[in-house]
């Protein structure tokens, strides 16, 4: 199993197959996140703000690759399991099609050869989607473990995906943090700010 971009959600039915460009391929922010980890992991805070330079250059593949395997020590465990689960996923899928019971023959045939068509690209959907959030789940230690305050980024789509990521990462650990996620404006340039607030220190 390897690493690779394959496009939006997919919306498979029996009539054809969409694509949600809303929901993109997780590989998309990788980089990024990676990125960011490895600034947060390595870099001084002075009075726990962290502000990420725009010029910072992108991993390469190679790059990106070995930094992955750096911080997911399981890295090769993640997707191979991973990819495991999405198969046994589409199995099901190919189940429930073959049950739909308002659906034709000829529409139920279309519908599994639809869902076929796209296995390998849901499969690696998937497995982009659990190293992404290994990565995103790294940051959110690395803000509880050095008592981050504030994560400043260009108002970008990918960064603010990746900060959005990590809040959601920090709400659903039993952790007595707060977060903020703000948008502002300084010197004519967006900003995506992360506010962390200890809810102990509030107290």
């Amino acid at each position: 199993m390897q690493l690779k971009y394959v496009g939006p959600k997919p919306l498979i039915s029996h009539t054809g197959i969409d694509f949600d460009n809303n929901k993109d391929d997780k590989y998309a922010y990788l980089n990024i996140a990676v990125q960011l980890l490895k600034a947060l992991d390595h870099d001084y805070f002075e009075e726990k703000t962290y502000t990420y330079n725009a010029d910072t250059k992108r991993l390469s593949e190679t790059e990106l690759l070995s930094e992955l395997q750096n911080y997911c020590d399981d890295l090769d465990k993640i997707m191979e399991e991973t990819a495991s689960h999405e198969e046994q996923e589409v199995l099901h899928q190919l189940h429930r099609a073959d049950e739909n019971e308002t659906l034709s023959s000829e529409d139920k045939e279309v519908l599994k050869n639809n869902i076929n068509l796209m296995k390998n690209y849901l499969i690696q959907r998937e497995v982009n989607r659990a190293v992404y959030y290994c990565i995103v789940g790294k940051i959110a230690e690395v803000v509880k473990k050095d008592h981050i305050d504030y994560i400043v980024v260009p108002m970008f789509q990918k960064f603010a995906h990746v900060l959005h990521s990590v809040q959601g990462v920090l709400r659903e650990q039993k952790f007595p943090i707060d977060m903020k996620l703000d948008i502002y404006e300084e010197d004519g340039k967006l900003f995506a700010k992360l506010q962390t607030i200890n809810i102990l220190d509030e107290v």
